[in-house]
């Protein structure tokens, strides 16, 4: 197994396991759970295999991704009395699946031979469009289209990603450090409450 692949699974996953404590914060039963814990690991995926026109999509193929899902859902099953601060667990495995998903994304696009912005636009979709259609089933507004640093780290994870890729930089450097810029980028926004500003209208 590659290190690419080793980072696909490892952010399926980390994604896994960040739906699954957000329908347990919303007290669905086990199967609501499992659900909405394997969206979140394969939704971002799912659709920008649809937009590559690349079907079945990747976790019909290769059920190893179900597997995997599954997994991380019994574990967070199991373990979740142990996560004292669950707020705190969520958004550190959000974070890190987001900037695992970035990567798998960009790097896509690159194998396809796209331009830079649509690379960069495929990571940002991978990342976040799992966490959409999750809040979504959970009644919850998604948080990409909130004013909080969600999508905007992907972006900027996306761009360096080119940069070294373009650069000739080692691939194993350049996944290492997207993942930290993405991260970063991210728990510095959460700790000082950075955002974008929201658009308002007069009425």
């Amino acid at each position: 197994m590659g290190y690419f692949e080793f980072l696909d699974y490892l952010g399926t996953g980390v994604f896994a396991i960040s739906g699954a404590l957000v329908a347990m914060r919303r007290r669905l039963d086990p199967f609501g759970v499992f659900i909405i814990g394997f969206v979140t690991a394969v939704g971002g995926g799912t659709i920008r295999d649809i937009l590559l026109g690349n079907q079945p999509v990747m976790w019909m193929q290769q059920t190893i991704y179900v597997f995997i899902s599954l997994f991380s859902i019994v574990l967070a099953i199991l373990f979740r009395n142990h996560l004292k601060y669950i707020n705190r667990s969520l958004s550190l495995f959000d974070t890190i699946g987001i900037g695992i998903f970035t990567i798998i994304g960009t790097k896509t696009g690159i194998n396809h031979h796209l331009s830079a912005i649509i690379c960069v636009a495929l990571g940002t979709i991978t990342a976040t469009f799992g966490g959409v259609v999750r809040d979504i089933l959970c009644s919850r507004v998604p948080i990409i289209f909130k004013k909080e640093i969600y999508a905007t780290a992907c972006i900027f994870g996306g761009i360096v990603f080119i940069i070294l890729y373009r650069l000739g930089v080692s691939t194993d450097f350049s996944y290492i450090f997207t993942i930290l810029t993405v991260v970063i980028i991210r728990l510095i926004a959460v700790k000082y409450k950075l955002s974008l500003p929201p658009f308002s209208q007069k009425e």
